[in-house]
């Protein structure tokens, strides 16, 4: 039985223009804030993934206070769903992280893990495009002065979050629209290698590049990605695999498209939210996607 099935992330002062947002370092990261081999304190953030100098996999921790002596941005935000009205945000934009913890040269993909496996990734792009930025505070307050969630649970949404100066989607596949990835509870941030990653989700076997499989390959990146996973990859807040989603694509196409639409019509426990806008050739690229997990590959 499913059980859940989730698609569900330099200074500058509020409106001033970013002049090097885009601007790439050409000389090997310089750490500017110190990383520490264990957790010193409860809020430490967790690093890991690749980390330049250390074992690909490492885990590193840096404290808040470590974050708040690096060069903040604060920006009014008026068009995050995680707040009931504009709000004040203030922390380091994840592009200068990069820098500041000392990623890789290789690393252009950043991941955004939560304390219930929820995972946000950030490609190179969308980096460019939204800046997202790790809130250390709000209305100048720390975590204990955060808001509760949006979903009226009385969720604390610390120790860190993520959120935009503006979202203004960049992309648009079929029905699906580029979306603001704004995790709350984040604990722990990991650079990795894009391609690599959703790599491990790319289709397989013939159809591999049938235009909707494609696009449905695309838009699970953004999707399906952050709760499922494909073995060590992708979020594991929900326990329905990639081989699961794939077998019910392929058996239950009835299920699966009603389940995509209104998941709590088939589970009133489903955390998703629905997707009624997503029409008849959306749904078919992502059965057509998932399918390609059950088909045989050519020998």
């Amino acid at each position: 039985m499913l059980t859940a099935f989730v698609f569900v992330a330099g200074v500058a002062a509020h409106g001033t223009k970013r002049a090097d947002a885009q601007a790439k370092p050409t000389a090997p990261p310089v750490r500017a804030a110190e990383l520490h081999a264990t957790r010193l304190f409860p809020m430490d953030l967790e690093v890991g993934g690749e980390l330049a100098g250390l074992p690909s996999g490492a885990t590193r921790y840096v404290t808040r206070d470590d974050l708040l002596a690096l060069p903040q941005v604060t920006y009014t935000v008026t068009d995050d769903s995680n707040f009931a009205g504009p709000t004040d945000v203030s922390g380091v934009p994840l592009e200068d992280l990069i820098r500041y913890l000392g990623a890789s040269p290789t690393a252009d993909l950043v991941v955004a893990i939560c304390d219930d496996e929820y995972r946000a990734n950030y490609p190179r792009a969308y980096l460019a495009r939204h800046h997202p930025l790790l809130v250390l505070e709000v209305n100048g307050k720390p975590p204990a002065g955060w808001p509760k969630d949006s979903g009226g649970h009385g969720f604390d949404m610390g120790p860190y979050m993520i959120s935009h100066p503006k979202f203004t989607s960049s992309f648009r596949i079929l029905a699906h629209t580029d979306e603001p990835q704004i995790p709350w509870g984040v604990v722990r941030l990991e650079f990795r290698d894009e391609k690599a990653v959703f790599g491990a989700i790319a289709p397989r076997g013939p159809r591999t590049n049938d235009p909707a499989v494609q696009a449905g390959y695309k838009i699970t990146q953004q999707n399906c990605f952050r709760c499922h996973n494909r073995g060590a990859e992708g979020g594991q807040k929900s326990k329905v695999s990639w081989t699961v989603l794939s077998a019910l694509a392929a058996k239950s196409p009835e299920f699966f498209a009603s389940y995509v639409r209104n998941p709590r019509a088939q589970n009133p426990n489903a955390q998703m939210p629905g997707n009624p806008g997503y029409d008849e050739a959306t749904i078919r690229a992502l059965a057509a996607y998932f399918e390609t997990f059950s088909q045989p590959e050519k020998p």
